[in-house]
């Protein structure tokens, strides 16, 4: 099914030079859009510091896993063992994850999180990417998928990761001056 799906999308790359254009520029180019939101809101104001803060460090951690399941996990990319159409060069290295997709994610729905009209925008955006990454023959539809759940995942923890850290200092400031 996953070939099925891979076939469908990737099988329209070379027909519409147009559109071709595009998803060449979404899957190469995207990335400056949300370097420069990214300091666009970090110079904003105080809290959207905050939002920039866990979006690095999303993305950051989200390298880190991949980093690792690249050590461990290889997965041939579709034109590796097929042959498909294929419009920019790419790497030979594994097909799972796409990084594109999963910063595009990670960066995406730590701004969601907290501004949630321009992380729709950045959301789409980075739905963009992952369909780029297949039209261009680089990905498997499996492969965009898991990359938007770690992205995402690796996102909603490190938003998460503060508030629980404060609430354990509380106990430990708490039950510390009880046993005084």
């Amino acid at each position: 099914m996953d070939y099925k799906v891979f076939r469908t999308i990737n099988q329209l790359a070379g027909r519409y030079s147009s559109l071709d254009m595009l998803m060449i520029l979404i899957s190469k180019k995207v990335r400056y859009v949300f370097m420069f939101v990214l300091i666009f809101m970090w110079f904003r104001n105080y809290s959207q510091k905050k939002v920039t803060l866990y979006a690095v460090i999303s993305a950051a951690f989200t390298l880190f896993i991949n980093t690792l399941i690249k050590c461990f996990y290889f997965k041939p990319r579709p034109f590796m063992e097929r042959r498909v159409g294929i419009l920019i060069p790419s790497k030979m290295d594994s097909s799972f994850l796409s990084k594109h997709t999963l910063l595009a994610f990670a960066v995406s729905t730590s701004i969601f999180l907290h501004k949630r009209i321009l992380g729709s925008v950045m959301l789409g955006l980075s739905l963009l990417t992952g369909f780029s990454r297949i039209w261009l023959g680089h990905h498997y539809p499996s492969d965009i998928i898991r990359s938007v759940f770690i992205g995402s995942l690796t996102s909603t923890i490190v938003d998460k990761f503060p508030g629980a850290l404060k609430v354990m200092k509380r106990k430990i400031k708490v039950s510390s001056c009880s046993n005084i």
